[in-house]
């Protein structure tokens, strides 16, 4: 809706997925391990309280932080796979992201998956800021955990968490000690003529026994993989990634605490990671490298910048009676996009000069670019209030609000072959301008009934309010000439109930029905367009089993699900300007398994697996989606087998060696249709990783290796069309060749 151009190449759907990730570390998603290999508790903070992840009645993981500096994880696409459920789109460079989860395709610009920063949300809620293809994508540095929870949580969290919810968990500051860490690292990426190389420093400051700070920076550069053929330029697509936090604590006194979080990340990538194939037949695509491996071939260069400004404070206190938080945050994000639009435009300039009796028509097809600049500012307000206690009746009340500003402008430029304007498309060969306005209030609660010690019930209820106004601002040689205004207001009720048993001391056993939606919003302005779009909700049903057990040496959580997704929010063309309408429903349902098993001394093992069927089952006439067949990024089947060794070597040093092997099914790139389908089938793949690390009193010493067979995995991506949208190539996403690392940190 927000791309009256929809012009999207690039962030098409891949995914990556797999099941648990338990990997490589004795620290695991929900456990670690203990003495003598004794699984422990891993407390999150999903349900917005401190708990076991083994007494939570959602399917949830975590990501420790000793993992993601494992894996090496520079962004989502780095380990997610190694967690149920949740896959990865990739337009070609961290922060050019989709998130899916339960097969809850990001069908419609719209998030369908919420985003928090601790305790409060970082994303936009509306339909014009594009948050489906930009999601939140931190560089994992000074956080403890991520979070992700599957299934709507739409009582705790509110609009865009329908598929689930993926939390960043920062650490914190400490009174307790001084500390001080630092870290550089060297990288070889297969295919790139530099090295890699990253340095990062943090530090805790106590000052006095109630203040503390922690303060962190960091810079990533990876070197670029990618040949352009078309310019001659070698390893085009060069990342920079850098940034900082500092966070204050105050413990104000025994009942009372103040934090305060300042974040800044910044993300520059020279040119997208993508690959240009051929179309060597159709139904399904299949594609065979046109410029050589690792090679594309575009004469316009395709940069991708995003900054991430965020500040939050967030105030505890213990009444007695009851626990009162406060969270507030102002957040402001930048996003800069350009993609090379010559195949789709250029090849249009003879045509549109005769059409338009340009003077030296027809022109010889030409060059042009799309330019997408996307602005957002957030303001955000939570009060909670729980009871405290053991008493049969426990409750919780809050109340949330959001401000939301959104400017995106879309600009499509006309070119000769040689980079000149071509005057009859001055000043723009298209122009749209789409500043929107998101308020939301909410109120929420829920409250658990304690029927016996080992059997509770929870119930929750959240009512949500919203207003938009919006404003379409368009011109060009393409495109009618508008300055018209729009708006909406809507009210949605969602609730969540989840029976929970503790058969014994370390097996719960829960059922959970709950609801989520993504709000709708006023429409582009079209005649025959519907005015404003609805939100589109939907119901997931799921019954769950968590259970330690063999001793406390093994670990297996599974749970079942079944999704019913109503009027979902897709597009459609009116005039040849994209706009949203409620069209068609889904379903969507699976299983996720994942394990851990301690079997012997120090060498931890775990088998995990995702199987979800999620497909539309009903769309309008005159929208041709294809019925029972898999929604777009939404692989059938995906896995990991993980292994981590912890031994004593050089003279009693503490040292470990693991791995993981992910595979991931095939995906389409976009809803298949059944007429003109231009959906690709982006293949299987698998890969493996590996890992090493030894410690030296304060030096830690890690050996890593990303994709250790150099897999092509297409992680997104999709068919490239001609004017008259007929496919001419393939150009997809690649997942980072093999990379050979070597990183030592000091900590004092």
């Amino acid at each position: 809706m927000s791309d009256f151009l929809n012009l999207s190449r690039g962030m098409t759907i891949g995914v990556s997925t797999s099941a648990l990730a338990l990997l490589m570390s004795a620290t695991n998603v929900g456990a670690a391990e203990g003495a003598a290999g004794v699984i422990d508790e891993i407390v999150v903070t999903a349900q917005k309280r401190s708990e076991s992840v083994q007494d939570v009645p959602v399917s949830v993981s975590a990501f420790a932080e000793e993992q993601l500096t494992r894996v090496h994880a520079t962004q989502l696409q780095d380990y997610a796979a190694y967690m149920p459920g949740i896959n990865i789109a990739n337009g070609g460079s961290p922060g050019q992201t989709s998130i899916t989860l339960r097969g809850i395709a990001p069908v419609g610009p719209g998030s369908v998956v919420g985003t928090y920063i601790d305790e409060t949300p970082l994303g936009a809620s509306n339909n014009y800021a594009r948050a489906t293809t930009f999601a939140l994508d931190l560089m994992p540095y000074d956080i403890e955990r991520v979070e992700v929870l599957r299934g709507p949580q739409g009582t705790l969290y509110g609009a865009g968490s329908m598929g689930g919810l993926l939390k960043y968990v920062l650490k914190e500051p400490s009174t307790d000690a001084l500390e001080f860490r630092a870290g550089v690292e060297g990288s070889d990426v297969s295919g790139a003529d530099d090295l890699g190389w990253a340095a990062r420093a943090g530090v805790n400051v106590p000052l006095g026994d109630s203040v503390a700070l922690r303060a962190s920076y960091f810079q990533q550069n990876t070197p670029g993989y990618i040949d352009n053929v078309y310019t001659g330029e070698e390893d085009a697509n060069e990342l920079e990634q850098s940034g900082g936090r500092v966070s204050l604590l105050w413990r104000i006194n025994d009942a009372a605490s103040l934090k305060v979080n300042a974040l800044w990340q910044q993300l520059d990538s020279d040119n997208n990671g993508t690959m240009a194939l051929s179309l060597v037949d159709t139904d399904p695509f299949r594609g065979t490298a046109s410029f050589g491996d690792l090679g594309t071939s575009i004469p316009n260069e395709e940069p991708f910048s995003k900054d991430v400004d965020y500040y939050s404070a967030t105030l505890n206190w213990n009444l007695g009676w009851a626990d009162f938080v406060s969270a507030t945050s102002y957040s402001k994000t930048h996003t800069s996009q350009t993609q090379d639009a010559s195949i789709t435009y250029g090849s249009l300039f003879p045509i549109l000069s005769l059409l338009f009796e340009l003077p030296g028509a027809p022109f010889d097809e030409g060059l042009s670019k799309f330019n997408i600049s996307l602005d957002h500012e957030k303001w955000t307000q939570e009060f909670r209030l729980a009871s405290t206690g053991e008493g049969a009746i426990q409750w919780r009340i809050g109340a949330f609000y959001t401000d939301e500003e959104s400017e995106n402008t879309q600009v499509v430029d006309a070119t000769d072959i040689n980079g000149v304007p071509i005057e009859g498309f001055l000043p723009y060969f298209a122009f749209a301008q789409l500043p929107s306005q998101y308020k939301e209030l909410a109120v929420f609660g829920d409250v658990t009934f304690k029927i016996n010690d080992s059997f509770d019930v929870i119930t929750g209820l959240r009512y949500a309010q919203n207003d938009q106004k919006f404003r379409q601002i368009s011109s060009g040689a393409i495109i009618v000439t508008a300055n018209d205004p729009g708006e909406s207001d809507e009210d949605v009720v969602t609730y969540a109930i989840s029976p929970r048993w503790h058969v014994t001391d370390d097996t719960m056993l829960y059922a959970r029905v709950a609801t989520g939606y993504r709000p709708g919003g006023p429409n582009t302005i079209v005649p025959g367009m519907p005015p404003a779009v609805e939100a589109d909700e939907l119901t997931n049903y799921e019954l769950g089993w968590k259970s330690i057990f063999m001793d406390g040496r093994a670990l297996l959580n599974a749970a079942v699900f079944y999704i019913d997704w109503k009027d979902i929010q897709q597009a459609r063309t009116f005039g040849g300007v994209t706009g949203l309408d409620n069209a068609g429903d889904a379903e969507s349902q699976g299983i996720e398994v994942e394990s851990l098993f301690s079997v012997a001394e120090g060498l931890q093992l775990g088998f995990n697996f995702s199987y979800t069927d999620a497909t539309l089952k009903s769309t309008p006439p005159d929208l041709p989606n294809a019925l029972d067949v898999q929604l777009p990024g939404v692989p059938e089947w995906s896995g990991a087998i993980t292994a981590n060794y912890a031994f004593t070597a050089f003279g009693g040093r503490e040292a470990n060696v693991g791995g993981g092997w992910r595979y991931v099914d095939e995906r389409y790139s976009q809803v298949v249709t059944t007429v003109g389908n231009l959906a690709y089938a982006l293949p299987a793949y698998d890969v493996l990783d590996l890992n090493a690390d030894v410690q030296f009193d304060s030096v830690t010493v890690r050996l890593f290796v990303k994709n250790l067979t150099d897999e092509r995995a297409f992680t997104g991506g999709g068919v490239t069309t001609d004017g008259l949208n007929q496919p001419v190539r393939l150009d997809v996403a690649v997942l980072q060749p093999r990379t050979v690392g070597l990183s030592v940190d000091f900590q004092f």
